[in-house]
């Protein structure tokens, strides 16, 4: 108990003594009041590159046009906000430093009289053992993952695999329930549940966008059973964003077709449909234009699948105004306004987000 105290208060004395040594030289590196911005010198070099690639013959006047508006509107963003020091007064300064003395000492304190020093280690596999011996119903995702995990260590089976990447997708971890699923359709590779499990999951890592690897493994899926439908559907939905606008078209309203009237998933091909004739031909877009469109759809597949984001809401709204796309900037607002009325500081967000002026 003693060593356990001094080897704090140590640690403690460390800690004190590493803050000091970063205050002092981050107040050094501070900038003076008044001292202009560094990133203005950062702008001005992007706007001579931009003009730079256009006369080698690298970029097209449009898309020079489009980039020369938004570094000069970041250059005039910068030039705006005029740099103010953050130095604190010299007077101010002593009282800083004795206020965080005082809250480290604190939380020793706290932690020698709450806390528990003596407490013996808990293994992580006297854990796992003791998770074992329970009701595996009671589990959290993360605990019953990790007991799924040794035991397929000892005996791995196809239904365990299964098992264990829904446990990993219900603790946020996709890229582990991709790699268990990996295991699972190397064990029986004909099974077209498991490849439209990987593929879901591959869309979930990469924030809904049809990568090569979800692809394949949804292709996968279709090929073994060619009613999988949300294989089919999100196959579709990749190939209109790949640039085959009109085959994926296509192919979500022979998916639709397919459905009885009234099936709660044709809102959703509904929406797909009205996306992918919305959006601008991929072929008419810049290699830029094509990575913007991408992230501003996987930012609303997220939002999508986790709408509880007002700032994703925000940078939604602000993304489609600034891609001149009207119709889904006003329909992302109606719904971020639906879900946020009640809290007048998200709908000025909003509000202004929407009101920003697109590229030209």
């Amino acid at each position: 108990m003693a060593a356990m105290v001094v080897f704090w208060m140590a640690a403690g004395l460390l800690a004190v003594a590493a803050a000091a040594v970063i205050l002092l030289r981050a107040a050094r590196a501070a900038p003076e009041p008044g001292a202009e911005d560094p990133t203005l010198d950062v702008y001005r070099r992007q706007l001579s590159e931009i003009d730079d690639l256009a006369e080698r013959g690298l970029m097209e006047p449009a898309e020079r046009e489009a980039a020369r508006a938004e570094a000069g509107r970041r250059l005039l963003g910068a030039a705006e906000a005029s740099a103010s020091g953050w130095v604190a007064p010299v007077a101010q300064r002593p009282w800083i430093l004795a206020a965080a003395g005082v809250v480290g000492l604190a939380a020793l304190g706290g932690y020698l009289v709450l806390g528990q020093p003596g407490a013996a280690d808990q293994p992580l596999e006297r854990r796992i053992e003791a998770w074992r011996s329970g009701r595996l119903t009671d589990l959290t995702p993360p605990q019953l993952a990790a007991v799924l995990r040794e035991a397929l260590k000892v005996r791995p089976e196809v239904e365990g695999f299964r098992f264990l990447a829904l446990a990993e997708a219900q603790s946020d971890n996709p890229a582990a329930a991709a790699r268990a699923l990996r295991r699972a359709v190397a064990l029986a590779p004909e099974r077209a549940d498991l490849w439209e499990m990987l593929g879901l999951s591959l869309l979930s890592q990469s924030g809904g966008e049809v990568t090569p690897d979800a692809r394949d493994a949804l292709a996968q899926a279709v090929r073994l059973n060619p009613e999988a439908l949300a294989a089919r559907f999100h196959l579709a939905r990749g190939r209109a964003a790949s640039g085959d606008r009109e085959g994926g078209v296509n192919d979500l309203r022979a998916l639709a077709r397919s459905l009885p009237a009234g099936d709660p998933r044709l809102a959703d091909i509904d929406t797909a449909i009205r996306e992918a004739t919305q959006a601008p031909p991929a072929a008419a877009a810049g290699p830029a234009s094509g990575m913007i469109n991408q992230m501003v759809a996987g930012l609303a597949e997220r939002l999508k699948a986790n709408p509880d984001d007002p700032e994703g809401w925000v940078r939604l709204v602000r993304s489609y105004a600034v891609l001149g796309d009207g119709p889904r900037r006003d329909a992302a607002l109606e719904q971020a306004r639906r879900r946020y009325g009640a809290r007048p500081e998200i709908l000025e967000q909003l509000e202004k987000a929407a009101a920003t002026e697109p590229m030209k």
